[in-house]
């Protein structure tokens, strides 16, 4: 396995899993090791639920993000979500909506096909994801979720175009799934300002990934159950000290799926909101208990994707 090893050694790959667990030298632009993340917040009264509890918790929320996407809420809605994320200085990220479990053809549903789930399936798919992108750009948004390589690649380009923001947040799903320092690196260098990785990686797994990219991690520690359903609670600040810098997020197990939402499942949305953010709480116990030294960031803080108010827009 010499040779094998050796060329991922000449790539500035690790050419073997961290079992040594090293601590990160990493971190986000204002120095803190860990940012806290709240998933499928659905919509604007989802958001205030969020909001609500974090104030009631003590909980410091620095990202929320939506699954829905993008093209399934109004501009009025999203117009709200941006208003209320930018006061309070909390990054707002909404998937693009276009995608192949949104399409005609049935292989996505497929037990071999799931895979493609999340991708744009031809040509029209992807112009219909890029100008998902630009809408969110144009009402104050400044971060997305995308899960196809090819949309990744273009959205580096959209940037230097001045199709969306400079400073626009690149979210990498969950569900693209690359699970290897190489394949991560790889996303990285297609244009991922921050990259979800899968659920189910051991330590020694995820310090190896921490070691090859720079970009932040987002990293489930509540999975819902499509995903695995594991807690990671009591890990989190081992997870913290190695993957610096890293989005600790929390989703939640045995829920119902919402996908695609609306105002149909709002009264359910915002039950689930409020019960992340009480996950959340429990999970911020424990770094309070076993990693007080570990940083966290402001809210506002340089690197996220904070919203801008078309009021605010010069």
């Amino acid at each position: 396995m010499e040779q094998s090893r050796a060329l991922l050694r000449s790539m500035g790959l690790p050419d073997r899993e961290a079992y040594d667990l090293p601590d990160s030298a990493k971190r986000f632009p204002d120095g803190a090791q860990y940012r806290v993340e709240i998933p499928s917040v659905e919509g604007p009264a989802a958001l205030r639920a969020v909001f609500e509890e974090a104030d009631r918790y003590g909980v410091t929320i620095h990202r929320v993000s939506q699954g829905s996407g993008i093209m399934l809420q109004t501009d009025e809605e999203i117009g709200e979500m941006v208003q209320l994320c930018a006061d309070r200085g909390v990054e707002l990220s909404l998937f693009v909506g276009p995608r192949g479990t949104w399409d005609i053809g049935a292989q996505p549903f497929t037990p071999a096909g799931k895979v493609i789930g999340l991708r744009h399936e031809g040509v029209d798919q992807l112009v219909y994801a890029m100008e998902d992108l630009q809408r969110a750009n144009r009402l104050g948004v400044r971060g997305a979720l995308v899960a196809d390589e090819g949309l990744l690649l273009l959205t580096k380009e959209m940037k230097k175009q001045g199709l969306i923001a400079p400073d626009f947040v690149v979210k990498v799903s969950v569900q693209m799934m690359a699970a290897n320092p190489a394949s991560i690196r790889l996303m990285e260098q297609l244009g991922a300002d921050t990259y979800n990785v899968p659920t189910s990686l051991t330590l020694p797994k995820l310090a190896s990934i921490r070691q090859a990219i720079d970009i932040p991690i987002d990293l489930y520690v509540e999975v819902p159950d499509g995903f695995g359903g594991f807690i990671r609670h009591y890990e989190i600040p081992e997870l913290i000290r190695l993957l610096a810098p890293v989005y600790i997020k929390f989703g939640l197990r045995n829920h119902p799926d919402v996908y695609p939402s609306g105002t149909h499942l709002e009264a359910t949305n915002v039950a689930l909101c409020r019960e992340r953010v009480r996950r959340a709480y429990l999970g911020m116990q424990m770094v309070e208990r076993y990693g007080k030294h570990l940083t966290t960031s402001k809210l506002g803080a340089p690197g996220l994707g904070v919203p801008v108010p078309a009021q605010s827009k010069s």
